[in-house]
């Protein structure tokens, strides 16, 4: 049995190619269909590596009597939220308005023409905690569609006109937020096992480097201390994969003992940036070694032949979430031995009842010496893991993701220069220009050979990102040039010249009755915060005043929105400091084309960096490469050595 999802390239509508239920792909073939036929359209939104889609999945649509329901009743589309994250921002907008939060399995009950009347997460097969059975709300459905349809489109208008207006309100306030931020994060900070807040804990790696580069430019300790008491905590927890390496999507519990299983790249692309940014501040080597290991986890399971790197990993083995990175004790020594077995079970909190549900996750949390060396049984335990077990790999490449390891990797260079993660950094943004390119349009996700028929601004501002940091670690004009071409045309799409800030769809192109503009920070910075820092980046690199005005409208523009949520601003917030505060900008007067790579070594992790030829404007010292340095409005003297 196959549905219409059987030729489909997105690994989550293939997950239900085989369902009973008749899926549609989001498409005018499903909502002609439901006008014709006089039915509701039911809206399933998740993705690959997603445990309550799994859940839900199973239960509900394999099940032939809830799907009956369905296919005689409904039109059933299935979304995967990685492909269309506009369709996914606008529905989650709708669940949010409905129930007060919002998640994975999105379920939207709408009409044909796509406005939505009821909308929730997951439902099980049978009432539970005062919520309704899967085919229970369905049956209720059923009969209010047939008897109170007026009912229910009043309800979808309502529900549109409260997105429609709340897009539209504005907090007339737009003081400076960064020391409000700063008093926030501190009251939340859990001082004695990381993080912020309580459980569960995300690793929000953009707010760790807004307060690093707070604590850089004011010396203000207590911040850089509560970044590294997090770092350190999610490197020695079981959020940190000690057997593969990588990190997991968050910790359930206050300690960061037991992750969400499944490892997303973004996570693991914005920690990577996290850790090469507090070495390169602190010098510690903990920071270092967690940033390369999570890079070889990365080459080593998530890129592609090509160079592309995949989405994601599951959380779920065999049904059950974790079983792929969990072991018994008695596992441990059968693989290790008696001997090695029982000392990397002391070491990795490793016990016969289990430190987990009657299972064991690998974490250092017990033990003071991170650097103990095991690497040897380490090897043989990730051997022996990968027979056990199989885990689902999302192959599908997003141009967004993809862009954030792109980043990652090149700053990871900076602080490594260990050329293996430039080329990979370089491999990865070919493999863009190949197959996800054509002049200045980008597509969103690469799979099978094919590309997806549109990009988003997210698309295009973090590869603008991506480009700009390749040519901080490459000091390549070309990726500067290529930085700045899309660039404007992520400004030319995007604008929204009236009310401010950047629509995630292009102008006059959105297919929903209202086009999102994303601001908020959330598990992966908002395109409105990159798109600032691009433009923040693109005019201290080029002192083009060009830049000047957008970097203006857009800090007014988000200081607004910022003020609802403060905390959920670390990117914008990273931004406007280094707008306010540059890095030093270095000119570099060159001697010769051939002392690049020299001087590339040499130059800091964060800096604004010119090549120039020698001029009357910056004339060499005795005949040598020579640096002209300038920071806080004030240039110090020229010099050979940097």
């Amino acid at each position: 049995m196959s549905n219409r999802l059987k030729n489909e390239t997105s690994p989550y509508l293939l997950q239900h190619a085989e369902n009973p239920v008749n899926w549609y792909p989001w498409g005018v073939e499903a909502f002609d269909k439901a006008r014709e036929e006089n039915k509701p359209v039911f809206l399933s939104i998740g993705y690959s590596t997603c445990h309550w889609c799994h859940v839900m999945a199973h239960e509900s649509f394999e099940d032939k009597a809830t799907a009956d329901i369905l296919n005689e009743h409904f039109i059933s589309v299935k979304v995967d939220r990685e492909e269309r994250p506009d369709i996914d921002s606008v529905y989650m907008s709708v669940c949010q308005a409905f129930t007060g939060s919002g998640g994975w399995p999105t379920s939207i009950f709408m009409t044909w023409d796509k406005k939505p009347f009821f909308a929730g997460t997951y439902f099980p097969p049978d009432s539970r905690y005062g919520i309704p059975s899967f085919s229970e709300l369905l049956n209720a459905i059923v009969d209010e569609w047939k008897q109170n349809r007026d009912k229910l489109l009043q309800s979808a208008d309502g529900v549109i006109n409260h997105l429609k207006n709340n897009a539209a309100d504005e907090i007339k306030t737009s003081h400076d937020l960064t020391e409000k931020v700063i008093h926030l994060f501190k009251n939340s900070f859990d001082s004695v096992y990381g993080g912020f807040g309580s459980a569960p804990k995300f690793p929000t790696p953009h707010n760790l480097m807004f307060l690093m580069l707070y604590s850089k430019q004011t010396e203000v300790s207590d911040t850089l201390r509560m970044v590294e008491k997090t770092l350190v905590q999610m490197r020695k927890g079981g959020m940190f994969d000690h057997i593969g390496y990588g990190f997991s999507r968050y910790s359930t519990d206050k300690y960061f003992l037991a992750p969400h299983f499944e490892k997303m790249l973004y996570d693991n692309a914005l920690l990577i940036m996290a850790y090469a940014a507090a070495h390169s501040l602190t010098g510690e080597k903990i920071y270092l070694d967690t940033a390369e290991k999570t890079a070889e986890y990365i080459i080593r399971e998530m890129t592609s032949e090509d160079g592309g790197f995949y989405s994601a990993q599951d959380a779920d083995s065999e049904g059950v979430e974790g079983k792929y990175y969990t072991f018994s004790f008695d596992e441990i020594i059968s693989v290790l031995g008696k001997e090695r077995g029982t000392e990397f079970a002391k070491v990795f909190d490793i016990t016969p009842d289990g430190n987990f549900e009657g299972v064991n996750i690998p974490n250092l949390l017990k033990h003071d010496n991170v650097s103990a060396s095991f690497a040897d049984e380490i090897r043989k335990l990730y051997d022996y893991r990968k027979e056990r077990f199989r885990l689902h790999l999302d192959d599908k490449i997003l141009l967004s993701w993809n862009s954030l390891m792109i980043s990652a990797f090149a700053m990871l260079y900076r602080v490594s220069r260990n050329n293996k993660y430039l080329e990979s950094a370089k491999q990865a943004a070919s493999f863009i220009e190949n197959n996800l390119c054509e002049g200045m349009s980008l597509y969103n996700s690469f799979r099978d050979g094919k590309h997806s028929g549109r990009a988003f601004l997210d698309d295009y501002a973090f590869y603008v990102a991506a480009l700009t940091e390749l040519y901080n670690s490459t000091l390549d004009e070309s990726y500067l040039k290529r930085a700045e071409e899309f660039c404007a045309e992520a400004v030319r799409r995007f604008t929204d010249s009236e009310n401010g800030g950047f629509y995630l769809c292009k102008k006059d192109s959105a297919e929903l009755f209202i086009n999102p503009k994303e601001t908020y920070d959330g598990a992966i910075p908002s395109g409105n915060s990159v798109m600032l820092y691009n433009l923040v980046r693109l005019y201290q690199l080029t002192e083009n005043d060009k830049y000047t005005e957008l970097i203006e409208k857009q800090v007014d523009f988000m200081s607004i929105e910022a003020q609802k949520h403060p905390m959920g601003y670390g990117m914008f917030l990273t931004a406007k400091l280094m707008y306010e505060k540059p890095p030093k900008h270095i000119t570099v007067a060159l001697k010769n084309c051939s002392d690049i790579d020299d001087i590339k070594e040499k130059l800091p992790f964060l800096a604004n960096v010119q090549m120039v030829n020698e001029s009357e404007m910056y004339p060499l010292i005795d005949g040598e490469t020579t640096y002209y340095v300038c920071e806080n409005n004030t240039c110090y003297p020229p010099t050979t050595t940097i």
